[in-house]
């Protein structure tokens, strides 16, 4: 099993969340995040003064899916994800060694 974390901007949630819906992933979670990386941050101005915002919000959307199934989650987000644009965020693959259903015991890709 793989975890795939997709950190990206908060306005492409919808479209993500629909796409992989479409493929066939049956969960995810999502978490608001702030963080930075080539895109830095950006001046805002506030009641006439401008000020450096470092920390840039992004949202972090989980999924955790069978080993064959990673690549296509992965294709489907980027293309979900993808402005073109510095910023667009990044897409982490990890291993998962154990998934147990709280509920059922279930374990393994069962508990999926």
């Amino acid at each position: 099993m793989k975890k795939i974390e997709i950190i990206t901007r908060t306005f492409k949630l919808n479209e993500i969340k629909t796409t992989l819906s479409a493929i066939g992933v049956k969960g995810m979670t999502v978490n608001e995040v702030k963080g930075f990386g080539r895109q830095g941050g950006h001046k805002e101005v506030y009641r006439g003064a401008e000020y450096q915002v470092d920390f840039v919000p992004k949202i972090k959307i989980e999924v955790v899916v069978e080993d064959e199934f990673a690549p296509q989650v992965v294709e489907a987000a980027t293309k979900a994800a993808q402005t073109g644009q510095v910023g667009d965020g990044k897409i982490f693959v990890s291993p998962v060694d154990e998934v147990v259903r709280i509920r059922t015991g279930e374990t393994g890709e069962e508990a999926i």
